[in-house]
């Protein structure tokens, strides 16, 4: 086990959320709807983590509405932003059906708020794009058996993973590939230090107020 890498067919990244245009221009206007709904993301396909040669696989992950305004588009007027992108707080993520590639391997992902909130942002565009925001050590991977080890993703600050979205019944946002900074704890044969990482994911967007209805990025 060398480099860890993470990856999954569906979320994705950069160290500071930059989403839209890019350079110099500004922002497209954008709006998120419907104003005031609660919404859920389920992954489709699967969630692939990778460490160095090693995959590492879920077929199960949903961000899903509680109680509070996790999981909520904004009320209007704050569901609109003239100039970039609109954010809404989602509750971390939940994975399970996780594997790995190495045999006598078996992992666990846990996902966390402890130190800041998981957002989901929005930009309009060609296409439009977003994304999620992982806070300080917002995802925590363990392996145990022939190598037992904790991998702490994003470990000194926020990261952003962004990707692709798509208006649909249910609408989509498609992470590919998008670097991680992770650290790496544990024993032998693990790949101890900091480590550069990469998670991809598909999930479905889906309005749990009105299921009638989709959440949709616009101008």
């Amino acid at each position: 086990m060398s480099k860890l890498l993470v990856s999954a067919t569906g979320l994705a990244a950069a160290a500071a959320l930059t989403l839209g245009a890019t350079g110099p221009q500004a922002a497209a206007s954008t709006t998120l709807q419907p104003a005031g709904h609660s919404f859920s993301a389920q992954l489709t396909g699967k969630a692939t983590f990778v460490a160095g040669s090693t995959t590492m696989t879920c077929t199960v992950s949903a961000s899903v509405p509680t109680t509070g305004a996790n999981n909520q588009v904004p009320a209007a007027p704050a569901n609109h932003n003239a100039a970039g992108p609109v954010s809404a707080p989602v509750n971390p993520p939940s994975f399970s059906g996780c594997t790995t590639s190495i045999v006598g391997v078996s992992v666990t992902v846990t996902a966390n708020s402890t130190n800041g909130a998981w957002t989901l942002t929005t930009q309009n565009g060609a296409p439009a794009t977003g994304g999620f925001t992982i806070p300080k050590g917002g995802v925590v991977l363990k392996t145990s058996g022939f190598a037992s080890c904790t991998i702490t993703a994003s470990p000194t600050g926020p990261t952003a993973v962004n990707g692709t979205w798509t208006n649909g019944a249910p609408s989509t946002l498609a992470i590919s590939g998008a670097p991680v900074p992770a650290t790496v704890t544990g024993g032998f044969l693990c790949p101890t230090g900091n480590q550069s990482a990469t998670f991809s994911a598909t999930y479905r967007i889906s309005d749990t107020t009105d299921p009638a209805q989709s959440v949709t990025v616009t101008g």
